[in-house]
């Protein structure tokens, strides 16, 4: 087993959100599910995250509201992978998934990416940002940062995504072929997976600020995280809005998938 370890950093980020924000207070809310003495640190695959060195905290980065929090995302994320971790972020707003990827592309090169997500997030601009949260697939396809984009749980695509979509050759696993038994196929090289809460069910994870009904249930997301190929060299977990969670339900999905991104990151 590689000695690589998986580490969480949060990124208090959502300058970058249209509609709602509230997804910067995210960080400390999914830690304080994920060390809830309701559960435990057992993961599904008999993990002790609790083990010394099993998963550790690199804490929260120091974030302006502004676009100088990308170099400083990709900055702080470049100093775990230099000492070996494997990052989960904890968003923030999906914008931060670009600068991480640009970190991870430093040390790993082109990788493939599980996008869970009911957007694609993939406009060329949105309300005249490049950098919103709607267009971070649109930023790493076209710097080249991965080899593949697998995106499952759309249900929220419009003819510009589409268009774009096939411009970068996304392969899209939208929620009427996933209910046809379509799969996602990722069975070797660096993989990263990037996890908007939204692509569950509202029904099951309401605390998002985009509630797009019709998605994947928590078990779904599961199965995708437990049965993704390849070498999981890091990932985010992200779109959390705590202002609009009920009962910190979110939360504690939140945290359940950190614990299996984190178990699964100690396999290969």
């Amino acid at each position: 087993m590689s000695q690589a370890r998986p580490r969480i950093i949060g990124l208090p980020y959502d300058a970058s959100s249209s509609f709602l924000r509230g997804a910067a207070a995210a960080p400390p809310v999914i830690r304080a599910a994920l060390h809830s003495p309701a559960g435990n640190s057992w993961t599904e695959e008999l993990r002790d995250l609790g083990d010394l060195g099993a998963l550790t905290d690199a804490g929260d980065l120091v974030l302006p509201p502004s676009g100088e929090a990308r170099g400083l995302i990709e900055a702080g994320v470049g100093l775990l992978l230099r000492d070996g971790a494997r990052p989960i972020a904890l968003g923030g707003d999906h914008s931060v998934t670009y600068p991480v990827v640009r970190a991870i592309h430093q040390v790993h090169g082109p990788v493939s990416i599980l996008h869970v997500d009911a957007h694609p997030d993939l406009y060329e601009e949105f309300e005249g940002d490049r950098y919103s949260h709607a267009c971070p697939f649109a930023r790493i396809m076209e710097e080249g940062l991965a080899s593949r984009l697998v995106q499952v749980g759309i249900r929220a695509m419009n003819g510009h995504q589409r268009a774009q979509a096939d411009r970068y050759g996304v392969e899209v696993i939208d929620m009427r072929a996933w209910e046809r038994g379509g799969r996602p196929t990722i069975e070797s090289g660096a993989t990263y997976l990037s996890i908007d809460l939204d692509g569950i069910d509202p029904a099951h994870a309401p605390g998002v600020s985009h509630r797009e009904p019709g998605g994947l249930t928590v078990r779904d997301v599961i199965g995708l995280v437990q049965g993704v190929g390849g070498m999981v060299v890091g990932a985010d977990v992200v779109e959390l809005n705590p202002s609009q969670d009920v009962s910190g339900l979110t939360a504690h999905v939140a945290a359940k998938l950190v614990k299996e991104l984190a178990a699964r990151m100690l396999v290969t």
